[in-house]
C-alpha cells in the first residue's frame, strides 16, 4: 500500500505535546515531515529542533526571540523565521502543511488554530481553550471549511475512539446514553480543604501520572482541566453536561468511556503517555507505532473510581455553569482561570483561591452573545482585567 506522506506544522513545538509529536514523527520518516515549528521564547530548543527536522518555517511568538533565532540559523537559509501572532497564523493557514498540531496553551492558541481550521487543514486539537472560548463559532468554521478536527486530549481522543466513526458529531442519534469522562484527580485528590491553602506551585505541578506543562498541571490539580474538557466534549460530540459524567480514576489507565443504550460500555485503555493519542491523530484512520510500552494489566491489578468532590474542587461546577450560561461566559471562565493560575505560579495567589477568583470574575463580567470572534476576544480582555483586580484585592 502506498503511504501518502503528510506535512505537519506544530504550534507549540517546544512544549510537552509538541515534543511528543516530534518523537512520533521521528519514528516514521516515511510517513511524516515537518513544515513548520513554532515556540514562544525557547530559542535554544528551537535551534536544535530546526537542525534535526529542517522545517520550511520557524516562528517565535516573541519578536526578540525571533531575532535571536534568525542569527542562530544564519547557516540554514532554507528555514524562514517569522514572528508574532501574524507569523503563527500564517504558518497555521498558509504553509504547505496538510496537518496542524494545535498545542499552544491557553487563549493565545485560538487565532492560529482558527487559521488552520479556515484553511481546511487536518487539525489535531490539543488546545482545548479554542473550543471553550468560541464553541459554536469554532464548530461553524469547521463545517464551513471542511476542516478535519481530531481530538488529541487523551480523554477526548478516547471518546473519539469509542464512538462510531460516522456519528462523532451526532451522538444523539448513535444510541449513546452517557459519556464517562475520566479524571486522575491530580496530586491533591486526598487533601483536606484546609491543607489546599498551603500547597506550593512545585507541588501542584508534580502530577502523579502525566508529564505536562505548568499551566495544565495546575488545572489538573484544581479540576479546572476537567471542567474545560467537559465544555470541549460538549462541542466536539454535540452533547450537554447532563450527558457527561466525570469519574475520578487515579490510575489514569482508562482514558474515558462511552455508554450505549443496550448497556454496552466501550472504554479506551492505555498507559498515561500522550504519544498514543498523538499517533492516533497523525495516522488516523490507520494505527502506527507510537513508542509506547505495552500495557501491563497484571502489574496494575485494580482500577478505582470516585465521584469528584465539588466542595473541595469547585472549578468543575463553575465550568458546567459557564457552559449553561452560554454566550461569552466560557471565555470569561477561561480568562479568569488563566490569570488566577499565573498569579498562583508567581506566588501571588493561594491555590485554594483560584476558584474564588474565577467565580468573582464570572459574577462581575456581563455575559453577552458570542456572535463574533471580536466579541469573544474583547470579553477575554475585559475578564482578564477584572480577574487581575480581584487578585490584587486578595493580595493587598
Amino acid at each position: 500500500m502506498t503511504v501518502v506522506k503528510r506535512r505537519i506544522s506544530i504550534l507549540g513545538a517546544t512544549g510537552s505535546i509538541g515534543l511528543n509529536t516530534l518523537d512520533v514523527i521521528r519514528r516514521h520518516p516515511d510517513r511524516f515531515s515537518v513544515s513548520a515549528l513554532t515556540a514562544s521564547t525557547s530559542v535554544d530548543a528551537m535551534v536544535e529542533l530546526c537542525r534535526e527536522f529542517h522545517p520550511q518555517y520557524a516562528v517565535m511568538a516573541d519578536e526578540t526571540a525571533a531575532v535571536a533565532l534568525t542569527h542562530a540559523l544564519a547557516d540554514m537559509p532554507s528555514v524562514t523565521v517569522l514572528s508574532g501572532p501574524e507569523g503563527l497564523s500564517q504558518v497555521a493557514g498558509d504553509s504547505d502543511a496538510d496537518t496542524v498540531m494545535a498545542a499552544i496553551v491557553g487563549a493565545a492558541g485560538l487565532p492560529p488554530t482558527l487559521a488552520a481550521v479556515r484553511a481546511g487543514k487536518r487539525v489535531l486539537l490539543a488546545n482545548k481553550e479554542a473550543l471553550v472560548m468560541s464553541g459554536k463559532l469554532f464548530m461553524d468554521a469547521v463545517a464551513a471549511s471542511g476542516a478535519e478536527v481530531l481530538p488529541i486530549d487523551s480523554e477526548h481522543n478516547a471518546i473519539f475512539q469509542c464512538m462510531p466513526a460516522d456519528r462523532i458529531r451526532d451522538t444523539r442519534g448513535a444510541g449513546i446514553t452517557r459519556i464517562l469522562l475520566t479524571a486522575s484527580g491530580g496530586p491533591f485528590r486526598t487533601h483536606s480543604a484546609e491543607s489546599l491553602r498551603s500547597v506550593l506551585p512545585a507541588e501542584a505541578c508534580a502530577h502523579p501520572n502525566w508529564s505536562m506543562g505548568q499551566k495544565i498541571s495546575v488545572d489538573s490539580a484544581t479540576l479546572m482541566n476537567k471542567g474545560l474538557e467537559l465544555i470541549e466534549a460538549c462541542w466536539l460530540f454535540n452533547t450537554t453536561p447532563e450527558m457527561i459524567e466525570v469519574h475520578v480514576h487515579p490510575e489514569s489507565i482508562i482514558h474515558s468511556m462511552v455508554e450505549y443504550a443496550d448497556g454496552s460500555v466501550l472504554a479506551q485503555l492505555g498507559s498515561p503517555d500522550m504519544r498514543t493519542p498523538i499517533a492516533n491523530g497523525l495516522a488516523w484512520p490507520e494505527r502506527i507505532d507510537a513508542g509506547v510500552a505495552p500495557l501491563d494489566l497484571f502489574r496494575i491489578g485494580r482500577f478505582h473510581f470516585e465521584r469528584p468532590d465539588l466542595e473541595r474542587f469547585p472549578c468543575l461546577r463553575l465550568a458546567a455553569e459557564a457552559f449553561h450560561k452560554g454566550g461569552t461566559a466560557p471565555a470569561v471562565l477561561n480568562a479568569a482561570n488563566e490569570e488566577a493560575v499565573a498569579a498562583f505560579l508567581a506566588g501571588n495567589l493561594c491555590f485554594a483561591d483560584i476558584p474564588l477568583i474565577i467565580e468573582r470574575t464570572l459574577s462581575a463580567t456581563e455575559v453577552v452573545s458570542a456572535d463574533s470572534f471580536d466579541t469573544i476576544f474583547a470579553k477575554d480582555a475585559e475578564a482578564r482585567s477584572v480577574a487581575r483586580e480581584q487578585i490584587l484585592g486578595l493580595t493587598v
